[in-house]
Parts: structure tokens; sequence; C-alpha cells
């Protein structure tokens, strides 16, 4: 699975520096599922997701909704195993992180992050005709 650095552009503090990318529908569909827990620095991006579900999950997550442009719009803080989160029309993507890295990051609704894809593509599709890699 690729990975990448993720930032807070609003703060300029490092979000993750090992963030998995689940962009495919088979890697969307596994996710976190089989693993022990996340440490600190790690996290799975999962892109297109509008909510999450921690059924079958043995480890309380962080999860950041993020809108088209990177904002965060929506926090679940200790997701707990066996949780749906709320279902959002402007959420696009969903960020799980290790328990604790929302309030460890300082992350707040309103922020911005990074784009990843100006220094590593999280997406499987080929760059389209006229647009930067």
């Amino acid at each position: 699975m690729k990975t990448l650095v993720l930032k807070n552009k609003s703060t300029g503090m490092t979000i993750g520096y090992r963030i998995e990318c689940a962009d495919t529908s088979l890697s969307r569909l596994v996710g976190l599922l089989g693993r022990k827990g996340l440490a600190a620095g790690g996290g799975l991006w999962i892109r297109p997701s509008s909510g999450i579900h921690t059924f079958g999950m043995r480890f309380t997550i962080d999860a950041v909704g993020l809108d088209a442009k990177l904002r965060v719009v929506n926090l679940w803080p200790n997701l707990r195993p066996y949780r749906i989160s709320s279902i959002s029309s402007t959420v696009r993507s969903v960020l799980e992180l290790a328990a604790g890295e929302i309030s460890a990051r300082l992350i707040e609704v309103g922020q911005f992050f990074e784009d990843p894809q100006q220094q590593h593509r999280c997406t499987s599709r080929p760059p389209q005709q006229n647009e930067r890699v």
C-alpha cells in the first residue's frame, strides 16, 4: 500500500509520516481489519469515503473527515470498536489515526491539510491530461 507524509497546512504540524492510502475497493474494504493497533505517526487515509465503521476492529481510533479541499469538517475522537461514524455529504475522505492523535496533533474543524498530490499521489488512477503529477 502506498504511504505518504501528511501535514496540517493551517498549523504546519505533521499529522503522520506513515499514512497509508486506501484508494482501491479492496484496500477500503479491508481498512484496518486484522491489525492490533496503529502507531503514532501512522494512519489510513480512505478515499473516497463519507463515513466509517469500526466493526471487526480490535482497537479505538480517531477519525478525521475531510472535504474535497482537504478542510477538516468532522472529527470523531476515540471511536471504539463496533461503532459507526455519522455520514456526511460534505466528507469526501476519512483519515483514521491512533486514538488520541486528534488532540495530540491539535486537529480542529476548519483547518486545511496539505494536498499530498504535491508529494505523492494517493490515488491509483493515472494522471489526467493537463494534470500535474
